[in-house]
Parts: C-alpha cells; sequence; structure tokens
C-alpha cells in the first residue's frame, strides 16, 4: 500500500480542494490573458462568475477543459481524427502510454476524445519542471495531473521513480482510474519515436510479481500521436541543433512555459489518434521468457512496433523523407505544388534560426521523416 505521504505529495487534487484552486487560479493576474485566448467569445464577468462556482473536478474537466481544448483544435487544426477506440474497455483502468510531440496537448486532445465516447478520463503525468507558476499548478491538480519530479541525484531520481511507480499502481488497483505516461523522459524532439526502457521499468518497480503478472496488472495501452504540422517544430531543430553541436542543452527559465504557449498556439493541421491494442499476457509472457535484461527491451519494442502501426503519416512526413533521402519513392503521396509549398514552409520556418542552414534544414526535416524510417525499418 501507497504511504499516505506519497499519496499527498504526488496526487491530482480531490473535489473537496477545487474551490480553494478555482478561487486562485481566478484571482491571479494571468487568467483573464488565458480566457480571452481559450474562450474569445465568452462575456468574461459571466465566465469568471460561473467558473468560480465550479465544484469538483469533473466540473472543472466538463465545463472549461474539454471546451477550451476543443476550441484550440478549431483555431489550430483543420481535423481531428481517431480510430481503435473499440480497443478500449470503459469498464477497465488502464497505463495509456503514447508518442510524446506536445506538452499539454498530446494528453489534452486525448481527454477530450474520452469525453466524447463516455470513457473516463486519465490522470496525466505532470513534470515538475512544469509546475509553475501557480496557476499552472492548481489547473493541473484539478485536470487531474499527478507529479513527476525531474533531476536530482541517482538517489533521489531512484527514490521518485519508486515513488510514482507505486502512486501509478495505486490509481489503477485502488482508485479505479486510468494514467497517461510519456513513452520516454519528455517530448520527441527529432521525430523518432522510441519507448525508453527506463519507463518500464519504472512502472514494474511498484510489485514484486513476477515480470507478466506485474505488468499485466498495469494494463498497458499504447497510443499513437500524428500532427500534420510539429508542434513547436523550430524551437526543436533549434535544440537539437545545440545540443548535437554543443553536447549539452540548457534551457533558459521560462523555455518550458514558451513551449507550452507555442504548442498551443501553432497551426497543426489535421491530427490524429490511434488506440492501438494494449499489451496482452501473452505477449508478457513472452517477454518474461527471454534472459532477464532483455525483457524490458523486447516490450519496448512491442510497444514501439504498436506506435508505428498505429501512425497516420501525412504528405509533410512523406515529402520530407524524400527530401532528406533526394528520392522519389513517395512521389505518389503529394503533388509538385505540395511539394513546392513544403519546400517554403521548411525554409521559412528555419530561416530565423541560428547555426548552419544546411544542418537545420535537415533536423527540421527530421523530425517530419523519422516517423516514416520508423515505419520502413519495421516493415510497416
Amino acid at each position: 500500500m501507497i504511504q499516505q505521504s506519497v499519496l499527498d505529495e504526488y496526487r491530482p487534487y480531490y473535489d473537496n480542494e477545487v474551490p480553494e484552486a478555482v478561487a486562485r487560479i481566478a484571482s491571479d493576474s494571468l487568467f483573464e490573458q488565458i480566457v480571452r485566448y481559450v474562450f474569445p467569445n465568452e462575456d468574461y464577468a459571466a465566465f469568471v462568475e460561473n467558473f468560480r462556482r465550479l465544484g469538483s473536478v469533473y466540473d472543472f474537466q466538463t465545463k472549461i477543459m474539454d471546451k477550451a481544448i476543443c476550441n484550440i483544435v478549431r483555431a489550430t487544426a483543420t481535423d481531428l481524427s481517431y480510430s481503435g477506440i473499440d480497443h478500449i474497455d470503459p469498464k477497465k483502468s488502464y497505463t495509456y502510454i503514447s508518442n510524446h510531440r506536445d506538452i499539454v496537448l498530446d494528453s489534452a486532445i486525448l481527454q477530450t476524445i474520452f469525453y466524447a465516447n463516455n470513457i473516463k478520463t486519465s490522470e496525466i503525468t505532470f513534470g515538475s519542471n512544469l509546475m509553475r507558476p501557480q496557476i499552472v499548478v492548481d489547473i493541473g491538480k484539478i485536470n487531474k495531473m499527478f507529479k513527476i519530479i525531474r533531476g536530482g541525484t541517482a538517489k533521489e531520481i531512484f527514490a521518485n521513480s519508486q515513488n510514482v511507480s507505486d502512486y501509478m499502481r495505486y490509481a489503477i488497483t485502488h482508485k479505479n482510474e486510468s494514467t497517461w505516461i510519456a513513452q520516454r523522459n519528455g517530448r520527441t524532439k527529432d521525430g523518432d519515436d522510441k519507448t525508453q526502457v527506463a519507463v518500464l521499468k519504472m512502472l514494474a518497480m511498484s510489485s514484486s510479481r513476477p515480470f507478466a503478472e506485474n505488468l499485466a496488472e498495469m494494463n498497458i495501452a499504447p497510443i499513437a500521436v500524428s500532427y500534420e504540422y510539429e508542434p513547436c517544430d523550430t524551437l526543436k531543430t533549434q535544440e537539437v541543433y545545440l545540443l548535437r553541436k554543443n553536447g549539452t542543452y540548457t534551457k533558459t527559465a521560462n523555455e518550458d512555459l514558451n513551449s507550452i504557449v507555442t504548442g498551443i498556439r501553432q497551426f497543426k493541421g489535421r491530427i490524429s489518434y490511434t488506440f492501438c491494442l494494449p499489451i496482452t499476457e501473452t505477449e508478457l509472457a513472452s517477454c518474461q521468457e527471454a534472459p532477464h535484461k532483455e525483457r524490458f527491451r523486447l516490450l519496448a519494442e512491442i510497444i514501439d512496433r504498436r506506435i508505428y502501426s498505429g501512425y497516420h503519416l501525412f504528405k509533410t512526413n512523406y515529402m520530407a523523407y524524400d527530401l532528406l533521402e533526394g528520392t522519389h519513392r513517395f512521389a505518389q503521396q503529394y503533388s509538385d505544388e505540395d511539394l513546392k509549398e513544403f519546400i517554403a514552409y521548411t525554409e521559412e520556418r528555419t530561416s530565423s534560426l541560428e547555426g548552419n542552414r544546411g544542418e537545420l534544414r535537415n533536423i527540421f526535416l527530421g523530425i517530419y521523416a523519422n516517423p516514416v524510417r520508423n515505419c520502413i525499418d519495421n516493415n510497416i
């Protein structure tokens, strides 16, 4: 059983904590700016009055967050589609694992899909590096986000991983709540989605049972998230460039917040979610038969193949691949005019970045091309 101190440190808000959090949010200096952007057609005074009446997590998610995310999608995307929702049993709790492209929207859009299909929303990982200012903390924790502490010494990282694992298993087995976690620590910056073995090992830390039985209880359900136009593609390009050039990359004080805002506001074109088949007990048993050191790697590969099979590859992906490879392999997927426009888009998006033009262009295109490469490499 999870320790009460750990539960209180990591968990989202309870319903009885919502009124005070709502009052803090409504009194915050950033609140009006957020409301006027997300709800441009609402009368602000009336909105605040109704907002202050919110009394539960369900109220907040259905009356505020669902509408907010739908408004953002309408304003910044041309289409939102999803498939495989029938793979999800509304009566069960899952550990949803997806590729991670946008700090907020990956999991936020997922919740709107759940709500539209009468599936209980999930709890969501919330990196401690994102937990500031207070209004962000309050909005996150009312929206069923639970904390993951980033950084620290090796001993602290181990302890924090143990606590998160304990909490996630507690959420599924005692609260009957699903959870969402990214397949890796942080967003994929180069478009190459790979499940980190460390994430899977963390999930298993909270049980001493055999591998298959341990992870079967976590009920892992992979989800593939695809954007036609990558959120924060230029910011990611600059970061990858500097990391490759210098060997390290240090974030600025407000970089995460800037990425959140940029990801929300940037045009995303079409967005697609694929709910893949959950990992089966047979697959887990097969992994368990392998040598101990190989089990988590094999499971990561199974999850990756699920996600690659669920990719929605757009014209942008095919064009980027052909441009990088100097080929016309996927020319049937786009027109000459499409290619001309995408080349112009690439030049426009990378023109303000600092560094070698050719390298920046290749990194930018790689963000879009790597999903195609992953499908090719896995014969999908």
